[in-house]
């Protein structure tokens, strides 16, 4: 990223008056030579300036004045002395940052050595004087240390100057600093003027550094020299103090602490020396030992005493051991042993913090400090620190404890949440392999043969690839050994890692270990050829590192790449260039028709993706690109591709260029016209937000080389090349022009959202880039080109519902030309100012978004106000607008004037509303909802520009009227919203205000006799009724169709009263949010006219808010409230005022006193997860800047915690109340992303709440803990990564786990403890611990790491046994959570051992006391660590332990010797598990026997027994049947479907087990076991054709299954009564009668083709409900219908059954049909296309098949993408002589389809001999279904007016307009086609056509003409609708007017 670098601020010099003349009077003595007095004439000149730029060049002018002095020749006078003292004051009086104090500093720097002396004494004398004068205010501390600090800053004179000030500058230091630390004991609260505070304390404690560290001769000198209490020991003392004070007080920053302990360290080196006793001092300080430091001086050791203190806080010792690295010398010679053991001890003492600290901010500095340190022990090995090889090589070399200890904190930190602690303990770990290196001899000559390098590349590699950590030590090793190293090992590791990137959080860390990799690789081989070999190098390299990348590119899903293009590809092209010539060859010689699986982007468009990624890494160069290095046409046909990602790489490779005035080509400008048409309507937001950003570049490039071309015309003096230039630029003219026309001309009424969408971002680049204006001199002004439809269209955009687009169309029409938008027409402006008002009191919220774009664009218009004024005269408002003070105004006044107009005009509406509205709420609801209004007054203050307001005291009476209105119109609507039941209604509430309040509403409400309200809508009359401005009367009235409009009654819902009382509160909250954080606040302070709002204003709102907060119960209103209250507390802190800042902790702990203190009658809403409680908390949370010590957030997490625990006294109302809240609270706080890493340190003690709160006996508390609890997950364990509940990627070591929660071992240890003591199966009843399952949940997320060292403080080995124990319960659930949370637990080369372990408890034999339960619980862990053992990619081999030994005995557990049906279904499914295709640790010739037992236990089985499960079961069987069942099944389906060559079973038909067994699974009567059968054959057989077409097969002809399996799947079709089962069946048939004709039997008589046909479309037809099973069928069908073609072309008419088929297909397209249903027509018609659809025999007829074609256009415009992707593979399936050549075999997006679709229907209708018919067909589409359009536009009505958020069926992707307008154009080329003349046969269906033609053109012209006015923003769906239909008959009319005219013609030639 790049980053704008901060610009300083210069500023002049400014001094006192009096100051001032004293000087320029010095400046001014007679005397001195000539020299001198210019040197003095240039000092008065630059203090007489106030330019500060101006001042600079003359300090310069003096430096090189005083340079050229000479001693000789000058005189030492008093004007000497004064220019010196002028330029020592200049220096001493500015800022540190200003350039010109930097200046002055060069100056003084550049007098010669002479003079040197006599300027110190001067600068001094400055200084001291400054150091004297010193006030207390702390702003003039801060100047002077910035200057002490500036003046060791690179200054020579400056730092002699400290040295002889040395006594006065350290006792100011000390001064400052203990006054800062006495300061900010009193600043709790005001966190702003803290963080002011914490800089200038960190800014003093540096400055003192760098004086000790510059002064330490002279310091030590002096100690030495004088008496123990003299001043200088009494200030460092003091100094010391102030250190130890800030290290051990929390409240201080860390970076203030960290300095601080630097600091100490400095001080006790300077005092002692650097001898070896300076190392034992400081190691007695990090052990807190003071006999360690007996040998430093007594006053030392005293202000020390705090350190030495066992309480003190853990960081100290922290920031002791930066101090001592940073402070401390660690290169160079021989030091002796204290030395030594201080850099040993430091480790230690950092690694022994780790599990005590809490804050992630701590562990980053643990981590740096400790990569610090490691840096220092290198150092001191590579600088000779120990010479001989001793105890420092010993402790440091690889396998030793420290190593082992420090491997182990970086295997527990690289996993962590913060980026800086993973990057730390990265650099750590490649430092620890360097420092192996350099202490091991082997290591270091021959590091590949180094046991410790090796055994740790083994175990690194081993790892789970989910962990992040090992991608960067697996990088460290690259760096070390090599790529060729670790390729050796792990020869596959290019695709794996290529496999990797499709995973969004691994795709980087994958990426970067790849760079490395090939980096490395590409070195070594080119290293290993030297000059000879480098070619056959880069061969191997290419095929260990492009191939792979090729293969991925060209079969893998477009998602799983997007991250290697991201990430690898660049790389890789930067790494080696030529790389890509050998990329293109390759994709290249691919078959053009290879097209990859389904959802990949085949070799077109990874070609494309490569010369991409090329072109944008500067590799290409677009001279010659198109026709070198990639032909034109597949440029063309990837540009219209099907795929979104190959459409935008082709268009990047267009667009992208690395020269920005690179000229376009006419090439490039033809292929942006093919591709631009059809890509407008995108659904995805990424690709629209793309082809936004590359088409900006593309018109970059026409402005920047445009401006080259018209530079160049100016200056070339070469005709032909001017007119070749001058032709350029027209074609740049005309391509804009074309650009703007197209764009414009596709927002029409009825357009889609997207067309919309990147319609209108595309213009606004061309009004950014280009402009709109008219009459300018500018080349590409592009004004003329808009009309004054084009910017209607655009304005009519801001009434769409999408708020994207309202922002874009009002941000575009501020762009065009005034003249087009119209707005200066005064009745143009008033109508549409009018309609705006209207919309403002719509009862549909949208409508107000609408009102308020159209008045933010009314706000640039200086007639606004009068046109206000005569909307007020007409409404019979009494309203003056402020007038204009200037008649031409600039922008910023007219703006801020009509703003104020509106906001006056709309606070009068809303007050007279808000009083009416008092009166009837139901009225208000129904006719003017208040909300509204009060949007636009919020819209219209965020275009205020409130830092420079002129009219300050209008502002301010109306602001302080607003808030006053607000609040009336928050007390109309607020007994709604804090109902009890708010959605509703129903008053439960015991507070007598509020259901006083409620009861009034419902009264009004509510008829007398009747209570429908909530049922049906109520009408109100709006007749003056008695009295005068009374409330309406409500009417028991039956209702009829009303509409709002005068003296006609309202139709009002509950709905609408609800939807008018919570967005009343949203914007009242949204109001006063924006008013109080973006007007000025009114202090004391202030100049009393530029604040607008007061403190007690503020305060007041807060009040509101708190209100709002605590007590509303609908969930939309205390959301919004919370928005506006995050507005005032950002406000709060940022104000200037003491008052404002202390508010949000005052409020923080009334809040928490109340919800200590809340019961049953309490206010606080305690259902609905306490409402708006933990809202208002974490907005006063999130006010506290992230940089702060927390205090508030400490404090309130203390409070909370322990409230959420249960109480020692047990439940009760006052205890479990605010229990409940503080769950709740915790939760959301816990949520708050906002809150980040600063909320981690709590999350043990809310897990501890979590977990209790289960055994509560209340359900409140057991439901918030349930919440509480998964939230913890979430945040421990981040988000869910994919479906997978149990995934890898959500799981953390224990040992993690436990070092960043130390307070959660032995808590969850003794919990689990106790609740395995709870589980026994034995006594025979069931007891459940209540915190078991939570438990269980949290423990089956752990797993230990290989990596963990054997001795481990906090080792998951003792979960194990509590664990195992749970198996035994009596509840099922709880056995199976037990198995899966043993598996983490136990290490990949320990699984065999455990399963052994496991087996051998289990009984050899039944006995009277065996127990199931925990016997099943056993197996299930058995299985589960099984499981996970085979889905290991990383499993040792089976060596040693051999499971077979203890399962072979214990098989009678799978035969009918067990008598309960679940444990043997387990037992089977281990068996399974062992005997499969997946390795088990198993020995081959055990595995054998186990496998031929297993078998005859198989056969032995209910599935196989002559009488069949049902027989031995019984009807209904024991519990666990099916399960048994199925487990059986499952190893049935193993040995004869799966694989059954692994198993003895050939396919050869030599043995009959096989089928034998699947035949039984088929005819078993459960239906479950039938379809779990079904399912693995139809995977075998899709398995297999897949092959098959990857090997270029085609189909395959395999000999399995059996004819006899055949005869029972065919049987099985025609007699499946169990709808799930039939649909598997037909889904199987349908994949065979691909390959062969089936023999279909019922009994004894086989079937005809036709009769079967028959037979499965009834089963579409029956079963149309049923969607599994109608699109199977339908399928199968299909397929039969295309078999019965192809076999019998000529008698396949005779087939009575195809219409219906044909019928089903056609319906199966409608839009209303269920998705899949679609998909699934979309299947039938692609592949039904050459054989029915483009047959030249029309086997259908040519009505059902131009049916067929239809649906499919109809799929090709359907909203869902998937559906219409698969429909537009029709044009893959085309014969070729239909087909254009530059599109065959490629997949083209839906539009384009659509378009190539109609045109090749039109071309059939000819080869048909059907033209007629294909002009009338196309004319009725043209039309539409009129009936259909008609019924539709009536249900939306309805629905608009009773349903507010009612949608129906939208499709948002379709555009009709566009369809019309297609057909229409393809009509004109079908009118060109011969055969025209055979029309006058269907005279009758014409005079139909035109009949209907010209009704709807009448209608609609009526319809149009009856809407009111501006229908665009009234009514915008019938407006949209009839719009639609006006096309449609204006184009049916042209059609049929070209028809009569041809006919005429055709008459008048007939003789």
């Amino acid at each position: 990223m790049v980053t704008k670098k901060k610009t300083v601020k210069v500023e002049a010099v400014v001094l006192d008056k009096d100051r001032l003349d004293k000087l320029i009077v010095s400046l001014s003595v007679d005397g001195g030579d000539e020299w001198i007095r210019q040197l003095a004439q240039t000092l008065q000149d630059c203090l007489a300036l106030t330019d500060p730029m101006q001042q600079i060049q003359l300090v310069k002018k003096a430096g090189s004045q005083l340079e050229l002095l000479s001693e000789e020749e000058t005189s030492r006078g008093p004007l000497l002395q004064a220019c010196l003292h002028t330029m020592a004051l200049i220096y001493t009086s500015l800022l540190a940052k200003n350039p010109l104090r930097r200046a002055s500093a060069s100056a003084l720097s550049s007098v010669p050595d002479w003079l040197q002396e006599q300027t110190v004494s001067c600068l001094s004398a400055c200084l001291s004087d400054s150091l004297s004068t010193v006030g207390s205010d702390h702003s003039s501390y801060s100047h002077l240390i910035d200057s002490i600090t500036a003046c060791l800053d690179a200054f020579p004179l400056g730092e002699r100057c400290i040295h002889r000030l040395l006594a006065e500058v350290l006792p100011f230091l000390h001064k400052a600093l203990s006054e800062y630390l006495q300061l900010n004991s009193g600043l709790a609260g005001r966190h702003v003027v803290q963080a002011q505070l914490m800089h200038s304390c960190l800014a003093a404690v540096k400055a003192s550094m760098l004086v000790v560290q510059r002064s330490q001769e002279l310091i030590s000198a002096a100690l030495q020299a004088a008496h123990p209490h003299c001043t200088l020991q009494l200030t460092l003392s003091g100094l010391l103090d102030c250190y130890t004070h800030i290290l051990t007080d929390e409240n201080f920053l860390q970076a203030v602490q960290s300095t601080a302990g630097m600091a100490v360290v400095l001080l006790t080196r300077s005092v002692m020396g650097s001898g070896d006793r300076v190392a034992a001092v400081v190691a007695g300080l990090l052990q807190g030992s003071e006999q360690s430091g007996e040998c430093a001086p007594v006053w030392l050791r005293q202000s020390c005493t705090v350190l030495y203190d066992s309480g003190r806080p853990a960081g100290v010792s922290l920031y002791l051991c930066h101090g001592a690295l940073a402070m401390l010398n660690w290169r160079g010679a021989t030091q002796g042993p204290q030395r030594e053991q201080l850099l040993l001890l430091v480790p230690q003492t950092l690694l022994a913090l780790d599990t005590s600290v809490k804050e992630s901010s701590t562990a980053m500095v643990v981590a740096r400090v400790l990569t610090l340190w490691s840096g220092a022990a290198l150092d001191s090995l590579q600088g000779g620190l120990s010479s001989p090889p001793g105890l420092l090589h010993d402790s440091l070399r690889g396998g030793s404890e420290l190593q082992g200890h420090l491997l182990e904190h970086v295997y527990t930190h690289w996993e962590h949440p913060l980026d800086g602690v993973r990057h730390q303990t990265r650099a750590l770990f490649k430092n620890l392999l360097l420092l192996h290196q350099h202490s091991s001899p082997l290591a270091f000559s021959d590091p590949y043969r180094d046991p410790y390098f090796t055994q740790l590349t083994h175990n690194l590699l081993g790892l789970e690839w989910h962990q992040r950590g090992k991608y960067g030590s697996l990088a460290c090793l690259v760096e070390l050994l090599g790529a060729g190293y670790l390729l050796a090992l792990d020869p596959q590791l290019p695709s794996r890692l290529l496999g990797l990137m499709g995973d969004q959080t691994l795709a980087p860390y994958a990426s970067d270990l790849l760079e490395r990799l090939f980096v490395s690789h590409k070195a070594q081989l080119v290293e290993e050829g030297g000059t000879g070999g480098t070619e056959a190098g880069m061969e191997r390299w290419h095929q260990t590192w492009v191939t792979p990348l090729l293969q991925v590119l060209c079969r893998a899903r477009l998602d799983q790449t997007t991250y290697i293009l991201d990430y690898f590809l660049p790389k890789l092209l930067r790494c080696s260039p030529s790389s890509l010539a050998h990329m293109v060859q390759a994709l290249q010689d691919t078959p053009p028709c290879s097209a990859g699986p389904p959802g990949s982007r085949g070799a077109l468009g990874a070609l494309m993706t490569c010369l991409r990624a090329a072109r944008a890494q500067g590799v290409v160069q677009s001279e010659g690109l198109w026709g070198g290095l990639v032909p034109l046409f597949l440029l063309r046909q990837a540009l219209v591709h099907k795929h979104d990602q190959v459409r935008m790489d082709a268009l990047g490779l267009l667009c992208e260029s690395h020269r920005r005035t690179e000229v376009l080509t006419s090439q490039e400008i033809e292929l942006f016209h093919h591709f631009l048409p059809s890509s407008l309507n995108s659904q995805s937001p990424g690709v629209r937000q793309l082809t936004v950003s590359l088409l900006k570049k593309l018109l970059c490039r026409v402005k920047d080389s445009g401006q080259s071309l018209q530079r160049r015309l100016v200056q070339e003096r070469d005709q032909g090349q001017k007119d070749r230039d001058q032709h350029i630029l027209d074609t740049y003219k005309e391509f804009l022009c074309w650009l703007c026309e197209s764009l414009f001309g596709v927002l029409l009424p009825g357009a889609s959202f997207s067309t919309c969408l990147t319609a209108l971002h595309l213009l606004c680049q061309l009004a950014h880039l280009f402009t709109f204006n008219t009459g300018s001199d500018d080349v590409f002004a592009l004004g003329e080109v808009v009309t004054p439809a084009h910017a209607q269209n655009v304005l009519y955009c801001v009434a769409s519902n999408f708020l994207e687009v309202k922002q874009l169309a009002s941000a575009l029409l501020r762009q065009l030309p005034p003249s087009a938008v119209g707005l200066q027409e005064p009745g143009r402006m008033q109508s549409l100012l009018q309609a705006a008002l209207d919309l403002s009191t719509s009862t549909k919220p949208f409508d107000s978004v609408t009102a308020s774009h159209l008045f933010n664009l009314f706000l640039h218009q200086p007639a606004l106000p009068q046109a206000l004024l005569l909307c007020a005269q007409e409404q019979g408002l009494s309203f003056q607008p402020p007038a204009l003070t200037q008649p031409q105004a600039f922008e910023a006044l007219t703006l801020e004037t009509n703003t104020l107009a509106v906001v006056q005009f709309l606070l009068l509406c809303l007050k007279a509303e808000v009083v009416k509205a008092e009166s009837s709420l139901l009225l208000a609801a129904a006719s003017y909802p208040l909300y509204g209004r009060a949007h636009c007054i919020t819209a219209a203050l965020q275009q205020l520009n409130t830092g420079c307001l002129t009219l300050t005291g209008q502002w301010r009476s109306v602001v302080s009227e607003l808030i006053t209105v607000s609040y009336r119109m928050s007390d109309v609507v607020s007994p709604v919203v804090q109902s009890s039941s708010p959605e509703g209604l129903i008053p439960m509430d015991t507070d007598s205000e509020t259901s006083a309040g409620l009861q009034r509403i419902l009264q009004e409400i509510q008829p007398r006799d009747t209570n429908d309200f909530f049922t049906s809508a109520r009408e109100l009359d709006t007749e003056p009724s008695g009295q005068e401005n009374g409330p309406a009367a409500p009417t028991d009235r039956p209702q009829h169709d009303s509409t709002g409009g005068s003296g006609v009654g309202y139709r009002v819902t509950a709905q609408m009263v609800l939807v008018c009382c919570w967005r009343s509160m949203k914007e009242v909250s949204m109001v006063l949010g924006q008013v109080c954080q973006s007007l000025p606040l009114q202090t004391s302070s202030k100049h009393s006219d530029q604040g607008l709002i007061t403190e007690e204003q503020v305060e007041g709102v807060g009040l509101y808010f708190r209100q709002q907060l605590l007590q509303s119960r609908h969930r939309g209103a205390f959301e919004l409230a919370y928005v506006g209250f995050v507005r005032l507390t950002d406000m709060l802190c940022r104000s200037g005022s003491r008052t404002l800042q202390q508010l949000p902790g005052r409020w923080l702990t009334e809040v928490l006193q109340e919800v200590k203190s809340s019961d049953h009658s309490s206010k606080l809403c305690a259902t609905r997860r306490s409402a708006g409680i933990p809202f208002y908390i974490q907005a006063l949370l999130s006010s506290e800047p992230k940089s702060s010590s927390c205090s508030l957030l400490k404090m309130t997490m203390r409070e909370l915690t322990a409230l959420a625990m249960p109480s020692p006294d047990g439940a009760t109302d006052q205890t479990t109340v605010p229990q409940v809240h503080a769950l709740n609270i915790l939760r959301a706080l816990y949520r708050d992303t906002r809150l980040g890493e600063n909320i981690i340190p709590f999350v043990s003690e809310g897990m501890q709440a979590a977990v209790l709160g289960f055994t509560s006996p209340v359900w409140a508390v057991r439901n918030s803990s349930t919440l509480l609890f998964s939230t913890l997950i979430t945040r421990i364990f981040g988000v869910k990564k994919g479906k997978d509940e149990h995934s890898k990627e959500n799981r953390m070591t224990g040992r993690e786990f436990f070092t960043r929660f130390p307070a959660l071992y032995p808590f969850l240890l003794s919990q689990l403890e106790e609740a395995a003591a709870s589980v026994d199966s034995d006594r025979g009843q069931v007891i459940l611990h209540p915190s078991l399952f939570l438990l269980l949940l949290v423990l089956g997320r752990l797993f230990p790491s290989p990596m963990d060292g054997s001795s481990s403080p906090m080792g998951l080995a003792p979960f194990m046994p509590f664990i195992i124990r749970c198996g035994r319960s009596a509840v099922y659930r709880t056995r199976e959570m037990a198995a899966r949370a043993l598996v983490p637990f136990v290490m990949v080369t320990q699984v065999p051992f455990t399963i052994q372990t496991l087996l051998e408890d289990l009984p050899l034999e039944l006995g009277p006391r065996t127990q199931q339960n925990y016997i099943h619980g056993t197996l299930l862990q058995v299985l589960f660590l099984l499981r996970s053992y085979q889905t290991d990619t990383h499993r040792p081999q089976a060596a040693g332990s051999d499971i077979s030994q203890a399962l072979r005995p214990r098989l009678w557990l799978a035969s009918r010797q067990n008598l309960c049906l679940v444990t043997r279904a387990v037992f089977v499914d281990v068996l399974g598990a062992v005997c499969g295709p997946l390795a088990a640790p198993v020995g081959d010739s055990e595995l054998k026997e186990l496998r031929e037992e297993t078998l005859a236990l198989l056969m032995a089985s209910e599935l196989v027994t002559p009488g069949g499960p049902s027989a031995v079961c019984g009807p209904s069987g024991p519990p666990g049947t099916t399960q048994y069942l199925l487990s059986l099944a499952r190893l049935a389906l193993s040995a004869s479907v799966e694989s059954p060559l692994l198993w003895g079973m050939g396919e050869d038909g030599t043995t009959s087990r096989g089928p034998l067994l699947l035949g039984c699974l088929l005819q078993c009567p459960h239906y479950e076991v039938r379809e779990l059968a079904l399912e693995e054959v139809l995977r075998r057989l899709e398995r297999e054709r897949d092959e098959g077409e990857r090997d270029g097969e085609g189909e395959r002809s395999s000999p399995w299954p059996q004819e006899t399996i055949i005869s029972n799947l065919t049987t099985l079709a025609l007699h499946e009564a169990h709808p799930q089962s039939l649909a598997k069946v037909l889904q199987v048939l349908s994949v065979l009668s691909v390959n062969s004709d089936l023999l279909w039997r019922d009994g004894l008589r086989t079937l005809t083709q036709a009769e079967v046909l028959e037979r499965v479309l009834t089963l579409a037809e029956d079963f149309a409900h049923s969607v599994e099973l109608h699109c199977a069928s339908l399928t199968l069908a299909s397929r039969l219908v295309v078999h019965l073609v192809h076999s019998d072309p000529q008698g396949v008419a005779a087939v009575a059954c195809l219409g219906r088929w044909g019928a089903l297909v056609s319906q199966s397209c409608g839009v209303e049909q269920n998705a899949e249903v679609k998909m699934m027509a979309a299947e039938v018609l692609v592949n039904a296309t050459p054989t029915l659809l483009t047959s030249p025999n029309l086997p259908l007829g040519v009505s059902h098949t131009v049916s067929l074609w239809r649906g499919l256009f109809t799929l090709l415009q359907d909203e869902d993408q998937d559906v219409r992707d698969r429909a537009a593979d029709f044009i893959s399936n085309l014969p070729t002589h239909l087909l254009n050549p530059d599109v065959a075999c490629v997949s083209v997006c839906p539009p384009v389809a659509l378009d190539m679709g109609v045109g090749l229907l039109c071309q059939l209708f000819q080869l048909w001999g059907q033209v007629p018919m294909g002009i009338l067909t196309l004319t009725e589409w043209l039309l539409g279904d009129q009936e259909q359009e008609t019924s539709t536009a009536e249900a939306t009505g309805l629905d608009e007016e009773d349903f507010l958020f009612e949608k129906g069926d939208l499709n948002l992707w379709a555009e009709p307009v566009q369809w019309a307008r297609l057909l229409h154009r393809h009509l004109g080329v079908l009118f060109k086609a011969p055969g025209l003349t055979a029309l006058s046969q269907n005279q009758a269906e014409l005079l139909r056509l035109s009949a209907q033609t010209e009704a709807l053109s009448l209608a609609t012209q009526q319809a149009l003409e009856g809407l009111p006015a501006l229908p665009q923003f009234s009514c915008t769906i019938e407006h949209a609708r009839l719009a639609l239909q006006q096309e449609r008959a204006t184009l049916a009319l042209a059609i049929l007017g070209r028809l009569r005219t041809r006919e005429d013609q055709c008459w008048s030639k007939t003789p």
